[in-house]
């Protein structure tokens, strides 16, 4: 049921603030909106009005984060850790399909983890899945799609699948 109801949270805050301008002041207060819903939420959460959280109940969040335009976050096993920065137009979802009767539309929900560890920056354009875990202070590449856990810490991730590029 607390779910269904941060779900439904989750849209209010964004109907009532959408029109509020994208100015830090307004991003802060829309993301202590979205806290009260929220596992845990750090100070200084900033979110962009055009950005979609779904599911609230199972989203973590450290200091300083910031949560860029179109982005959608969706899922029940979220943690984005201190500092991080999310681009436009991303995806993350802990979840996953499952396939019944030959179709992945009627198979059941797997649920999963995402861990996006502090420091770390997440470009325009990526999608991040189950599973995937960004380790702190690394950058995903514009465009990438990251679905495992990564084992270096500062480094650049990019492709598709998401590959260690170099260190930063």
């Amino acid at each position: 049921m607390k779910v269904k109801f941060s779900v439904i949270y989750s849209w209010l805050v964004r109907t009532i603030t959408y029109f509020l301008p994208n100015l830090p002041i307004f991003m802060r207060f829309r993301g202590w909106l979205y806290s009260f819903m929220m596992r845990s939420c750090g100070r200084d959460f900033q979110v962009h009005s055009s950005a979609l959280l779904v599911s609230l109940s199972g989203l973590k969040v450290g200091n300083n984060v910031f949560i860029g335009a179109n982005t959608v976050i969706m899922g029940l096993g979220l943690q984005i850790d201190d500092g991080v920065l999310i681009g436009p137009n991303c995806v993350i979802v802990s979840g996953n399909h499952t396939k019944k009767n030959g179709s992945y539309r009627f198979g059941p929900s797997a649920r999963g983890t995402v861990i996006i560890e502090s420091g770390s920056w997440v470009a325009a354009n990526c999608t991040i899945v189950d599973g995937a875990i960004l380790l702190k202070g690394s950058l995903l590449g514009a465009g990438s799609v990251l679905n495992k856990p990564f084992k270096e810490t500062d480094s650049i991730y990019a492709g598709i699948p998401a590959k260690k590029i170099k260190e930063a």
